[in-house]
């Protein structure tokens, strides 16, 4: 197969994440002459989630192959899902490029050819699959002292921390995890939480998982791990932290470490140079697509996964394995 950087390729995905993995699976079976780019590493996202974490769902909205992710029970951890990524890059021979950046998109208006630039090379492409999720930039709560060294936006294990004074700041289930795994294995614990989002019970507002909760709610019990209900921050300093209660009490805490989860937004940067239009889905901004194609208004310009309305894993698998036989279609007809 020639270089991909002297030819024009038919598909080039960025992200190789869930959606980008299926999408390149997609365009192998459909004979395009596809490439991935990846900026980080084989399902980078999952790759940084901590370590030892159960995945929220079950294996059938996970799997890349049918009946193929076979956990020990029946969620797998995160060791379990990453292999299962990678294992079917591997063995599916997919054409990936990790730790590639895209920088650029450019669609040329008298061909419809689009020119991607990389931090290694340049390509051209007849149509481009953005599938970049939307994990880039972790919310911040903009404190004094948030820059300091001991405040953490991504929680990875909690050996490094027993026996030392944590504050977990969140509402979800990163943040609930998070705190049950280090109060688990030794840190003096505090979750500085929203009581709404403690009392929250509706799975489809983003609840607590109840098999996160009630081992969160036996560790309060037990008196390991603390619950602040806060309204804000007030300011971290090297050994101390000062919250706000909901009863407008402002609490000074013994502390060694801040791990700060209330999510996290898209890197948007890619597209909109590229002249995609977005519009506002409620905190969020999505780009502008048809839903039955995922093209946005730049011709030939898709997208697919996390940071589309379609953000469930099982959504992102589904949807390239619809929308790419659709641009395969699309060279058929041309032809």
């Amino acid at each position: 197969m020639s270089n991909a950087r002297d030819e024009q390729l038919d598909l080039l995905i960025i992200g190789a994440g869930p959606a980008g993995l299926s999408a390149a699976g997609a365009a192998a079976r459909e004979g395009l002459n596809y490439l991935v780019i990846e900026k980080g590493l084989l399902a980078d996202t999952i790759y940084r989630y901590p370590v030892g974490r159960t995945v929220f769902s079950t294996p059938d909205e996970l799997e890349l192959r049918e009946n193929s992710l076979r956990p020990c029970r029946d969620k797998p951890t995160r060791e379990e899902l990453l292999s299962h990524y990678v294992r079917f890059a591997l063995d599916e021979g997919l054409r990936i490029h990790t730790e590639e950046g895209a920088e650029s998109i450019e669609r040329h208006e008298e061909t419809g050819v689009f020119t991607l630039r990389t931090t290694r090379a340049e390509y051209r492409a007849a149509r481009v699959l953005v599938a970049t999720g939307a994990m880039a930039y972790p919310r911040r709560l903009h404190v004094a002292g948030e820059d300091l060294p001991k405040v953490q936006h991504r929680f990875v294990e909690p050996y490094p921390y027993v026996r030392k004074d944590v504050l977990v700041v969140g509402g979800g289930n990163s943040a609930a995890e998070a705190a049950l795994f280090l109060s688990e294995e030794g840190a003096h614990t505090t979750l500085a939480i929203w009581r709404a989002d403690w009392e929250q019970r509706d799975p489809k507002m983003n609840a607590i998982k109840h098999w996160v909760r009630a081992p969160l709610e036996r560790e309060l019990e037990e008196g390991r791990l603390r619950l602040a209900f806060f309204t804000q921050l007030e300011e971290i300093t090297g050994r101390e932290v000062r919250l706000q209660t909901e009863d407008g009490v402002v609490r000074t805490l013994p502390n060694d470490a801040v791990f700060i989860l209330i999510g996290a937004d898209a890197d948007h940067t890619l597209l909109r140079r590229a002249g995609v239009e977005f519009a506002k889905a409620g905190l969020a901004e999505v780009p502008v697509y048809n839903p039955d194609t995922y093209e946005t208004n730049v011709p030939g310009l898709y997208v697919a996964g996390h940071f589309t309305h379609a953000r469930h894993i099982k959504q992102a698998i589904a949807v390239p394995r619809r929308i790419v036989p659709l641009i395969a279609q699309s060279f058929r007809t041309t032809v």
